[in-house]
């Protein structure tokens, strides 16, 4: 029986401000910019929604489904062909830069997998919250 698991990142610090950081990441075609390149393949971008292959998954999807201004943003996606996770932004501040934020998964795992996929998963939502902390693009929303 799969339970929910939670893997959150640290909280990092990003250069922008809560409203530049949350219209920049609800457009999910500016996503590519926090993905070191060659770690994905046959990504596939929209500005609800995108899908991509990862080696050792195979294909992964997800889209918007929930945004509370300025402070919360909520993807879920899934994987091995299943419904099973959710992508969580949290910023935290509402005056000018910075701004902290937290990402977090939420997944449906049994204990093997939860196991098996606790240090790749956890790495992951690290590399993310690193690669937003270097950003400093965050007004260049897509039109």
């Amino acid at each position: 029986m799969a339970d929910i698991s939670n893997f959150e990142s640290r909280t990092g610090t990003v250069t922008c401000s809560a409203e530049e950081a949350y219209h920049f990441v609800t457009d999910v075609r500016n996503f590519e910019q926090f993905i070191p390149e060659g770690s994905i393949s046959n990504l596939v971008t929209g500005k609800e929604s995108c899908s991509f292959n990862v080696g050792g998954i195979g294909n992964v999807s997800f889209r918007l489904t929930e945004k509370r201004e300025f402070s919360r943003i909520v993807f879920e996606g899934d994987a091995l062909s299943k419904e099973d996770f959710r992508l969580i932004l949290n910023i935290f501040g509402d005056g000018p830069t910075p701004v902290n934020v937290k990402v977090s998964v939420e997944a449906k795992l049994n204990p093997m997998i939860r196991m098996i996929a606790q240090k790749p998963l956890t790495q992951f939502l690290e590399m993310l919250i690193s690669e937003m902390e270097k950003f400093r693009g965050w007004s260049d929303v897509k039109a």
